[in-house]
């Protein structure tokens, strides 16, 4: 467990800027106490100060996990947010787009947004801007990038992809031996 190096945070924090743009100042300023971000084997946690010091009486070789992941660190110093982010990117998200109930189960399923499934989506987006994918009842279902912008998706056909797909809840069920 180690505090991120410059280029790390570079990366790390122009990654979330994508999603929750300057609002990241919001996730380590917090009116309940300090937060910080830790790597420990190439996994970015978000923990408050008082648990990073309590995991530290723990060694490396023994401590698991500690704090939310947000993510990791790929060896070619890529970063790859992960699912577990969710609770904190969604309230923060700048833009957002809501899928039709018909549509909820295929982006579970791990599929692209396609232009039938989109209910609404926030204006003024831009193409490949990182977006929080809600279900019509405002419960964040995962995230992924937006294909076409907000202007392109009105003129688009139905089958067209309007959103990539990044990471949804239903990855908790599939990939629940990879996600710590």
């Amino acid at each position: 467990m180690r505090p991120l190096t410059d280029e790390e945070t570079k990366i790390f924090f122009e990654k979330l800027s994508k999603y929750i743009g300057e609002n990241i100042k919001l996730l380590i300023d917090r009116p309940d106490g300090a937060y910080c971000f830790r790597l420990h084997n190439d996994r970015i946690y978000y923990a408050s100060e008082e648990l990073m010091k309590k995991a530290a009486n723990v060694s490396r070789d023994n401590l698991i996990s500690f704090g939310s992941c947000f993510g990791k660190m790929t060896k070619t110093k890529k970063f790859r947010l992960h699912i577990t982010a969710l609770d904190y990117l969604a309230p923060y998200a700048k833009y957002k787009i809501w899928l039709k109930p018909s549509a909820e189960q295929q982006f579970l399923y791990g599929h692209h947004v396609m232009k039938a499934g989109l209910g609404r989506i926030t204006e003024n987006t831009s193409q490949y801007q990182g977006v929080v994918v809600y279900s019509m009842n405002d419960l964040p279902l995962g995230f992924g990038v937006l294909a076409k912008s907000t202007k392109d998706c009105r003129k688009a056909d139905p089958m067209t992809i309007v959103a990539f797909h990044q990471a949804d809840i239903g990855q908790f069920i599939r990939s629940e031996d990879t996600l710590i």
